[in-house]
This record gives structure tokens, sequence and C-alpha cells, in this order.
């Protein structure tokens, strides 16, 4: 059945405008009745923030952590005071209509949780970045939503001022910037926490439809070329009210933290909307490693952590590891994870780790297992909620114990914005990941490996393309190719072989000077940490590479 729309609240059409035809949407199922919000009006930061100051009283701690050295604890109803400043500042001060698109570009900090719930009120689209992006990605990104306004941090302004300029012929206008937590004036937290003291009253959320799109989130494609995941206010709750509600079973006690930014779907449902539907309080933290996080569960009593196989396995080293006693429940994704680090984990913690495979096309996690339902070494099963299959090259149902293609279907659902990939990700109304499955005869998935040329490292995906674009631009080379290589502690790091240029040297140094190339392009995390030379790139004999040659010898 093809998709009907409600009557939308936005002035500003251009998300909607630009979702895929209806024949190309997948599936959507509501099999759980809180799931069916069809024909109905909702603003998903309205549900979380006033809804959740309805449920759980002003005084329940909400959000805590760090900004710039600054600490932050607000409850429920001192975070709206500062949401709903910001909000009125967005459509008074900087004319932010309903359906605009706001970009905001920070670390994880209770400011930027204040900032991205204010877009949402005041019936803006939220397109949440990585801080660490360079002017070039910042500069897509503008382009491909058309951009109208961003909050950014006052310490990572640069890029986006910069990119902000370059994109403005195509956007329309120049994206106009507010920047957050330098003081000053026109400062939004400065605002925020001056109407928090004066006591203003309460912003009106803009009466959302359920289906008008709340968020666009940027993932990467094996083009390089970055792909608009576009997700509806009911989306929000509806991913806290499926892997949350039915796997991970927050309590209004608990404490989360956790190391994925909210620019990751992964963070944002972890670290903001799970706790913020339960009751419960969420810590964030600026810079998120192994060793942070042990040290914050620690000292802070977290009960709810979420991060990458990475970050477990180099908490396991940590003298912390066996002093973690206050975690009830933690939860790993981003990346396979490896039986021995659940068994380590589960030794050193008494912990058993929830184990999820989501994707940004579909918002968060559905396929999962938590408490005695956990197989170690599998994903899980079906989240409830969702149904999933492997599927063989011909589109039919795989026989149990034989790998193929994870497609999956449930309440959410890829809507790239604009782009033909759509066909490729949606099939017979089937979400496919791109990863290769099994399923067992019990209905446990257990993944064997990425179906794309997709590289996962420390729980980032860094499209190959990408990065041999960039180094392609260097004199120094005359062909490159990428490739993911397994490593221990990352799962996978990024290679590049590169036939230099000619006159060039095969050297560390070279090495080093192409790593610095990237590393000015694209962020840190996509830089090659290893460069190979060679003299030719295998190639089949019509001219295409043979990546698996270069995985080979890695």
């Amino acid at each position: 059945m093809e998709p009907t729309l409600s009557p939308s609240a936005y002035t500003d059409t251009f998300a909607r405008d630009r979702l895929p035809p209806p024949e190309e949407w997948p599936e959507l199922r509501f099999t759980l009745p809180e799931l069916d919000r069809t024909g109905r009006h909702l603003n998903c930061a309205e549900e979380l923030l006033d809804g959740g100051l309805e449920r759980f009283g002003a005084d329940r701690p909400c959000v805590r952590g760090e900004h710039d050295g600054a600490r932050h604890a607000w409850s429920f109803g001192q975070l709206r005071a500062r949401v709903d400043r910001i909000a009125r500042m967005l459509t008074e001060d900087m004319g932010v209509r309903p359906g605009n698109r706001v970009l905001l570009r920070g670390p994880n900090s209770p400011w930027l949780a204040a900032c991205w719930l204010a877009v949402l009120k005041a019936g803006g689209v939220v397109v949440t970045v990585l801080h660490v992006l360079r002017t070039e990605e910042l500069e897509a990104i503008l382009r491909s939503a058309r951009v109208s306004h961003a909050l950014c941090d006052a310490r990572f302004a640069d890029d986006l001022e910069e990119a902000a300029d370059r994109a403005a012929p195509q956007v329309g206008e120049r994206t106009a910037i507010a920047l957050y937590g330098g003081g000053g004036p026109h400062d939004p937290a400065v605002l925020a926490e001056r109407a928090a003291a004066e006591g203003e009253p309460p912003f009106p959320a803009v009466r959302t439809a359920a289906d008008d799109v709340a968020l666009i989130a940027y993932t990467s494609g094996t083009t390089g070329r970055p792909k608009g995941c576009v997700h509806f206010h009911r989306d929000v709750t509806a991913i806290a009210d499926t892997f949350s509600a039915h796997i991970l079973k927050p309590r209004p006690d608990d404490l989360f933290a956790g190391s994925p930014p909210f620019a990751f779907t992964f963070g944002l449902g972890g670290l903001l909307i799970f706790p913020m539907r339960a009751g419960a309080e969420t810590l964030l933290l600026e810079k998120a490693g192994p060793d942070r996080l042990a040290r914050a569960v620690e000292e802070e009593r977290v009960t709810v952590l979420f991060t990458a196989p990475t970050a477990y396995r180099a908490m396991l080293s940590d003298p912390r590891a066996h002093a973690l006693s206050s975690l009830r429940r933690c939860v790993s994704a981003g990346e396979h994870l490896p039986e021995a680090v659940w068994a380590a984990w589960y030794e050193a913690t008494g912990v058993k780790l929830i184990d999820g495979i989501g994707a940004t096309e579909m918002l968060h996690i559905f396929i999962s297992a938590s408490d005695d339902d956990i197989r170690p070494g599998s994903t899980g099963r079906p989240v409830p909620g969702f149904t999933a299959e492997v599927l063989d090259e011909e589109g039919r149902p795989a026989p149990d114990g034989v790998p193929g293609r994870l497609a999956v279907r449930g309440p959410v659902g890829c809507r790239y914005l604009a782009d033909e990939r759509q066909r490729r990700y949606v099939q017979d109304g089937w979400n496919i990941t791109g990863d290769t499955y099994v399923r067992d005869a019990d209905g446990y998935f257990w993944y064997r490996s990425r179906s794309d040329d997709i590289i996962v490292s420390a729980g980032y995906n860094i499209a190959a393309m990408e990065v041999e674009e960039v180094l392609m631009r260097s004199p120094l080379v005359r062909e490159a190719a990428v490739v993911g290589v397994p490593d221990p502690g990352r799962g996978q790091i990024v290679k590049a072989v590169v036939v230099p240029a000619e006159g060039t040297r095969s050297d560390e140094a070279t090495a080093e000077e192409l790593k610095a190339f990237v590393k000015q392009s694209v962020a840190p995390y996509k830089t090659p940490r290893l460069v190979e030379f060679t003299a030719a790139l295998p190639r089949t004999e019509t001219g295409k590479l043979q990546r698996y040659k270069l995985r080979e010898n890695g």
C-alpha cells in the first residue's frame, strides 16, 4: 500500500517535496498499537520534554554534563526553560519558519541537547553533524539539505563559516549562523540562562503532523556522496517504544552515558531520546574515549552505557573494569561484537552486553536481544515491531543456515533525500542494509560481513570512495584504492594502496604526507592509518578494481 501523508504544518516544504516517490518507500508496519500515529499531530520534542515534565515532574533530573569546562545539571523543568528560550530566539530573532533546516554542530553537551529539542519545538528540521567535519564535508551537507540556519558551538565555527560562504549560491542565501557557548549578548546559551532565571513563559511547540520531517541524518555511501536519511516525528518516538521499551527496558532512576555523538543516530537515541522517554537522566560528555567513560561510570555511578565494541575492549584493560559495579545495562552497536569481547566483559563486570544492529536509514537498532535471550556471538532476533529476513540474490528467503542479504521492515524505514540510491536500499518493500547474515533455526541472526565497501572502524562508517577521491587530488598520487583491513583494536582500519606519481618516493615520509593531505579535507577518523605503495592496482580484464585482492593482502 502506497503511503499517504497527513497535511503538513510546514510552510517550507523542501524536505517533504524531496522524499522518494511512494512506490520507492519501504513497507511500513505498525504492529504494536503505540506505534500507529497515522493522521495524528505529534511534535517529538514536545512529547519528550513537555510530556516528560508532565509524567515525571519538573524537578526530575534530566540532563547533566560538560561544555567547554563548565558543568551543567538540569531537571526537566530547567531544561524546558532553556529549550523554550532558544526556540523563541530561532523563530523571533532568526526568522526560522516551520520546515526550515537547522544544522547543529558541536560535541555532545547539555547545550547541544537543548538546541536539538529547541529546533524541533520551533518546527525546524534538525540536521546534526559531527563537529570534526571539514569545510568541504559541511558544504556538501549545507547544499544537499538547503540549510537555512545553524546553531554551532563557538569553538567550531571557522569551518562552518567558510562552508556557508561557499554553499550560499546553491542554498539561495547564506546560512544564518548563531554561536553558542562563546558568551556575548546574542549567544543562545546566554539568552537561555537569562530566560531561565527570569521565568519566561513556555514556548508553544509548533503543531507538527506525526509524519512531518523531524530530522535529516547524513551517512556515507560507497560513492562518498553523503546520503540524507529523512525521519519523521513519529519515528523518534517509535525507536523509544521498540528497542528501548522492549530490549533495553530503562528505569526512571537510570543514568545513561556513552561515546556516540548525536550526529550518529545510535548516540541520539541512546543518550537523549531513550532516557528522556523513560524519565531517566543522561550524562553528556564532550570527549568520551574509553578511559573517560570508565572514569565517568565509576565516579558518576552510570547505570546504562552505550558505546562500540572497540571501547568495551579497551575498557577491559583499564583497572576500573572490575569496579564498574553501578552498570546494569551495556549496549554495543556500530560494528560486530566478537563473542570473546562479550565473554570478557561479562567476566569482568557481570553485565551481559546487549548487542544490536541498526542503521542511520532505520534510525536505530532493529535486531537485538537482552538478558537470558542473549546468545553470545549472535546479534539477536528482530526487535518487537520489526521483522527481518535473510534473502538470496533473487530476493527470496534463504534457508536457515545459508548466508544472504539482511532485509528489514518495521515502523521506520529508509527515505533518502532526493537520492537515486533509494532504489538500491529499498527493494520489494524491504530495507536492504548491506550486511550479510545467517539466521539459525531458532530465529537468531548471525553477522558474517558487510555486503558493500563501507569500512566500519571503531564504530564509524567510512566510505572508501570518499577517501580515494581525496587521495587522487594529491600530485603525489597516480592511482589510489582504499579498503578496510582487520585490526584487533578497531575491528577495521583504513588502508590506502597508492600508485605513486612519477618521481615520487615510495617511503614513509611520502606516506605521512599523504595522511596529512587527507586529514585536511575530511574528518580525522577517515584518514588512512596504513599507506602501502604498489606499481599497479589489481584489476579485471575489463578494468574493474579487484578490492578483494587488496583486502587479502592486508
